[in-house]
């Protein structure tokens, strides 16, 4: 069990009630604290396991092992609570992407951003939790779009290397298809379907190593 945060009103009892503050005046935690933190992973491993509607303060509680009143002391609503943890991994895949792009063959390495299953998870299950928080939805729409500009971005510089695209490839376009592909192969592979799989995997290779091939080729 992780420690109580002393930074907490109350941390021992777990109580978080500030008197002559109301509820909306509530005091919140430090966002470098190890219980936030803590609290951020248990809900990610819950909506990977479980899916996001197993999620409820004394389920993250638990599975964090603190207090279940410590929940709202770090966050106002169970919304915020998801936009933190969305925003925190949509931070890092896009730290990712950009170390992505240093890579000799970037290309290579945005795909495999592209077909992480664990991302790929937990991103299907905040857009089906978007069906039911606006919150969620718009924080998801900003980040694709800019996750998906910057692939655009790096498969339009590749095809301009290579002598431009023929006409009837456009970057952007090329670029849904292959964040299509990767979320379908994740999505099918963790319910057990495979069929396809290997060709589609082969020809996507075959792209690849046309648009982003090993040096001296």
């Amino acid at each position: 069990m992780r420690p109580a945060d002393r930074s907490a009103p109350d941390a021992i009892d777990g109580r978080v009630w500030i008197a002559g503050m109301s509820s909306g005046q509530r005091r919140q935690g430090s966002e470098e604290s190890g219980t936030r933190t803590a609290l951020l992973d248990a809900t990610a491993q819950i909506m990977l396991d479980e899916g996001y509607a197993a999620v409820s303060s004394r389920r993250v509680a638990a599975q964090a092992g603190i207090k279940p009143a410590l929940v709202h002391y770090y966050f106002r609503s169970m919304d915020d609570l998801f936009l933190a943890v969305f925003r925190r991994g949509a931070e890092a895949n896009l730290a990712r992407q950009q170390a992505a792009l240093r890579e000799p063959r970037h290309l290579w390495a945005l795909w495999e951003i592209d077909i992480d299953p664990r991302g790929t998870a937990l991103l299907t299950e905040f857009m089906a939790l978007a069906n039911h928080r606006k919150a969620i939805r718009a924080e998801i729409a900003a980040y694709a779009e800019r996750f998906r500009e910057t692939e655009r971005a790096a498969l339009a510089a590749a095809l301009e290397a290579r002598g431009g695209a023929p006409a009837e490839i456009d970057p952007l376009v090329a670029t849904l298809f292959m964040t299509g592909i990767s979320r379908i192969l994740v999505m099918e592979r963790a319910l057990g379907i495979t069929m396809g799989h290997q060709e589609t995997l082969e020809l996507v290779n075959l792209w690849l190593e046309a648009l982003d091939p090993a040096e001296g080729h």
